[in-house]
C-alpha cells in the first residue's frame, strides 16, 4: 500500500528517535550574502553537507536498518547475518555502508561505473562488498534488484521505501524546531525520498510551509513523472547534480507522496547550478556537491517571488568530485 503523508510524518517521528544517536543534528546557518537585505527576506541553509557521512543519506539508511520489522521478513537468517544489497550513485551507498558497519550487517553496494572516485573510496572504507555496473544509477538499481531476486539478498532502495523516506523526513522535523518561522523550503529532487520525507513532515505538522522541489533539467525523472501523474521514462544527460541523476521504479512510493506535498517544481539548467556552486564557494564560504547547489539554484530562480519571507535551502551533501568542482568554480 502507498503510505499517506500523515503516515510518513508519523514514521519520521519514530525514525528520528531510532537514529538520533547515530547521526548529527545539523545546523541551520544564515546566508552570509543575504545579510545586507533589509526587506525581511531571510535565506538559511540546512547544512546536511556537515552530516556524519557528508550527506543526508545516512538518515534513511540508518532508519531502514534499525527498523524493528523492516528486514525481518526477508530471506536469510538472523538480522546480524542477513545479506543486504543496495544501489547508489554514491551518497546512499556511503550512508548505507556506514549504517551497516555501525549495526554489524553484511552489505553489498552496486554502483554505476561513472561513480565519483572519492565516493567509491569512502564506500570501500567501510568494508562492504562493491559491484560496479551500468552507466547510470538506474541501471545499477536494476542490477541490484535482479541480484536480490536471484541470490536471496534483501534489497534496500535508495528512495522507494517507507523507512528510508521516514529517515529523510527527520530533516523536516529538525527544520521546524530550529526555524519555527520558515515559510519556504527548497529541496533538490532525485528519486524523491528527501523531498517526500521533508514535505510529508511539513504538510502534517506545519502546512503553511511551501515546499519547492528543484529538478536538474538534464535528469528530471521525478519532475516529469509528477507532471504526467505516473512514472515516465526520461532522457538522462550528464549533470553537475549527479546525486539526483537517474530514473525511478515504476511503483515508486515517492511519486504520489511528492505530488501530495510539493507546492511547486523549479527546473534549473547546468549553468544555473554552476552559478549556485560558485555562489556557495565565494559568498557563503562552503564548497558543496552539485545537488546541494541545485537547491540554491531553485531558490535563486524564484527569489523575487519569496522576497520578504524566510526560506530554507537544504544543502543535501558535500561529497563531490574534486576535479569537476574545481573546474566549475575556478574555471
Amino acid at each position: 500500500m502507498q503510505p499517506t503523508y500523515l503516515e510518513t510524518a508519523a514514521q519520521a517521528v519514530q525514525a528520528r528517535s531510532r537514529i538520533r544517536s547515530h547521526i548529527y543534528q545539523t545546523p541551520v546557518i544564515p546566508s552570509r550574502s543575504n545579510s545586507s537585505r533589509h526587506d525581511g527576506t531571510q535565506l538559511l541553509f540546512k547544512a546536511e553537507n556537515f552530516q556524519l557521512t557528508g550527506s543526508f543519506k545516512i538518515r534513511g539508511a540508518m532508519s531502514k536498518m534499525s527498523a524493528p520489522s523492516s528486514l525481518s521478513s526477508s530471506k536469510g537468517s538472523s538480522s546480524s547475518g542477513q545479506r543486504l544489497i543496495t544501489a547508489s550513485s554514491g551518497n546512499h551507498g556511503i550512508g548505507a555502508s556506514c549504517a551497516a558497519h555501525a549495526l554489524s550487517k553484511e552489505l553489498t553496494v552496486v554502483l554505476p561505473e561513472s561513480v565519483v572516485s572519492s565516493k567509491l573510496k569512502k564506500i570501500q572504507s567501510y568494508g562492504v562488498t562493491v559491484i560496479l555496473h551500468g552507466a547510470e544509477t538506474g541501471l545499477a538499481e536494476q542490477h541490484a534488484q535482479k541480484l536480490a531476486a536471484e541470490e536471496s539478498y534483501t534489497y534496500i532502495s535508495p528512495y522507494n521505501d517507507p523507512d528510508i523516506v521516514a529517515g529523510q523526513g527527520s530533516i523536516g522535523l529538525e527544520i521546524i524546531e530550529q526555524c519555527p518561522d520558515v515559510d519556504n523550503i527548497f529541496v533538490a529532487m532525485g528519486g524523491g525520498g528527501l523531498i517526500s520525507g521533508i514535505g510529508a513532515v511539513c504538510k502534517a505538522f506545519c502546512p503553511r510551509i511551501k515546499v519547492y522541489g528543484v529538478s536538474a533539467h538534464n535528469s528530471k525523472a521525478l519532475a516529469e513523472s509528477m507532471k504526467a501523474g505516473r512514472v515516465v521514462e526520461t532522457e538522462h544527460e550528464q549533470t553537475l547534480a549527479d546525486a539526483v541523476a537517474g530514473g525511478m521504479d515504476e511503483d515508486a512510493i515517492t511519486l504520489p507522496l511528492a505530488m501530495s506535498v510539493v507546492e511547486e517544481v523549479v527546473v534549473c539548467s547546468e549553468e544555473e547550478i554552476a552559478d549556485a556552486l560558485r555562489s556557495m564557494a565565494f559568498e557563503e564560504n562552503m564548497i558543496v556537491e552539485g545537488a546541494a547547489a541545485l537547491a540554491l539554484a531553485g531558490y535563486n530562480k524564484v527569489a523575487e517571488k519569496v522576497a520578504g519571507q524566510t526560506s530554507v535551502v537544504v544543502l543535501c551533501g558535500a561529497n563531490y568530485d574534486q576535479g569537476v568542482i574545481t573546474k566549475t568554480i575556478f574555471g
